[in-house]
This record gives C-alpha cells, structure tokens and sequence, in this order.
C-alpha cells in the first residue's frame, strides 16, 4: 500500500510503465493508504481512566484539604491534556450519608473538577439518603437511565459497564438480564465492569455474595477487568474464573480499589490468588485501555510511595 511502484512484474517479464500511468498509481496508492490509515487511527484509539472508590469525606476538615482534594490533584491534569482521557467512581462518593450538602460542599470542590468526565457508580453510603437521592440529583443523567444505576458506554474498543450493587433482590434479576443483554450485543473486543460491592477482596468486608452472579456473567462471557471499592484499600488479583480460581488465560483481572479519599481500613489474611494489596496509601488507579490490551498502575497521592504497575491482554 506505501510503496511507489513503477515497474509491474507479469509471469513472462518486467513491463515498464510509463511516467504518467505510474504518478497516477502512486496518487491512488497515495489516497488509499490515507484513508485506510484514518479508518485504523479511528478504530485503534487508546483510552485512559482513572479510578478509585470511597472518596469525599469532609468530617474533619474542609474539601480543599481533604485527601479527597489530593486524589482528584492526580486526576485533574491528566484530564486536562488529554479529551480520551476518564474518571470512574467506585461508590460511596461522598460521606458519611451521600446527602446533598456533601455531594455540594465536598465532592464538587474535589472530584467534581471533572464530573462531565465521570462515569460513577453509587455505594452504600450514597444510599444512606432515601433512594440515594442526593448521587441521583448530584449527577443526573451521567449515572444513567432512570436513576436505577447501572448503564453502558463504549470507550474505543472497549465496553465499559457500571452496575448497582445496591439494588434489592427484584432489582437485581432486571440488571443481570440487562447485563447478560449488553455482553451477547457488544461488538467491542474488551471488557471493564465496575461497581462498589467486590465480589472478590480481603479488606474488611470481604467477598459480597450478592455480586457473584453479575461475577459470574462476566467470567462467562470472558471479560477483562472488575474494579470495585467498599473496603478502604487497594488489592490486585490474578484473574479468575467463574468460581473465583485461578485462570491466567480466561480469567477476570480484578482490582479493590476504594482508596479515593476516606480513611484507610485494616485487611484479613490475603486470598490464594491476591497478587498484590496495601492500605498504607490513598491513591488512583490509572488504567490505559488500547486496542486488544491494556496496562495499569497504581498512584498514590504526593508523598506516599506505595506503587503497582503492569500489563495484560483482552482474552
């Protein structure tokens, strides 16, 4: 396609083609290759978020000095120099009950620098207010359709799901039969998925039963990545199947990381297939999310050291 050919090679010999003939190939060549290379760059664009849960606390001191503040100071900057550049919310947005004033006074200063470039999802604590109501009314229609909390985006060639994990038992079949819908029609090689409950974690809470079922979905239909918070650290897992073993080729790559800005909480023994955890640090996790790949790294705020960074492939 890039190459400039003036001569034609036939089964009996070199054919020499004239001067004219051959500039017209070359523009053709030329006028192909350009629009064959703006139909990759438009199909092959990278694409970086940044996540992290359990964010807004302002009890002890005002937003600005709020380590909330200093997780959203990773964040802000990166979003500024680069528009294929997200924010994804983890739960518990705001603290200690998700009312308005909190969403107003804490998060907006803070994480709220880039709310039109944030995909959320709510935690408990958003729905400590009657129908999360203050999370609901905060974001609007960036938290999906019909305030029920769970919704679908495309980033390049990955689908991106939020899900609820807050929803009741009746609730709960409707979006797992929505999920199930949304991964039997997505044409994207790669999968994310996110929410608040883990399914999988040895912070304090634990594993959450109530989300092993959209766990379950997931493994099946070979997604790539689970983030989730609720317990106040961060821990990587190997990838896991169905049944939360091992499986470094169709497994889920799964991630806690609820280190958005509230107090750091003790964990329990680590998992058999924990790779790497800490909750001495509050921090992000960058995620750049290419083609049929992706790497990821965690951040912490200034003057915090703790690190984790690798790489791995959509199945």
């Amino acid at each position: 396609m890039r190459t400039h050919l003036a001569l034609l090679l036939t089964s009996a010999a070199l054919t020499l083609v004239p001067l004219s003939q051959a500039a017209d190939s070359n523009a053709v060549n030329s006028s192909a290759a350009k629009s064959s290379a703006k139909k990759s760059a438009q199909k092959s664009q990278t694409y970086t978020v940044y996540a992290a849960g359990d964010i807004a606390d302002c009890k002890k001191k005002p937003a600005p000095q709020s380590m909330a503040a200093r997780t959203a100071d990773i964040i802000v900057n990166a979003l500024d120099a680069d528009k294929n550049t997200f924010a994804i919310t983890l739960g518990d947005n705001t603290y200690p009950v998700g009312k308005p004033e909190e969403f107003s006074n804490c998060y907006d200063p803070t994480w709220g620098r880039f709310k039109e470039r944030t995909l959320p999802s709510p935690g408990n604590h958003d729905y400590a207010m009657p129908k999360a109501l203050g999370y609901y009314n905060y974001f609007g229609d960036i938290a999906g359709p019909e305030r029920r909390g769970y919704y679908a985006t495309n980033l390049g060639n990955w689908h991106i799901l939020s899900l609820n994990s807050n929803v009741n038992a009746q609730e709960m079949q409707k979006q797992l039969a929505w999920l199930q819908t949304e991964l039997s029609n997505s044409k994207q090689a790669c999968t994310l998925a996110f929410w608040h409950h883990p399914a999988y974690s040895s912070g304090g809470h634990g594993n959450n039963e109530n989300m092993k079922a959209a766990w379950k979905i997931l493994a099946q239909a070979k997604a790539d990545i689970v983030l989730s918070g609720h317990d106040h650290d961060y821990e990587r897992f190997a990838p896991m199947n169905e049944n939360g073993d091992k499986d470094e080729k169709n497994g889920i790559r799964n991630f806690v990381v609820g280190t958005g800005g509230a107090k750091l909480t003790p964990m329990f023994l680590p998992k058999s297939t924990t790779e790497i955890r800490d909750n001495s640090s509050n921090g992000v996790l960058k995620l750049t999310l290419h083609d049929k790949s992706y790497e990821w790294e965690f951040i912490p705020v200034a003057g915090e050291s703790f690190n984790d960074k690798g790489q791995g492939s959509c199945h």
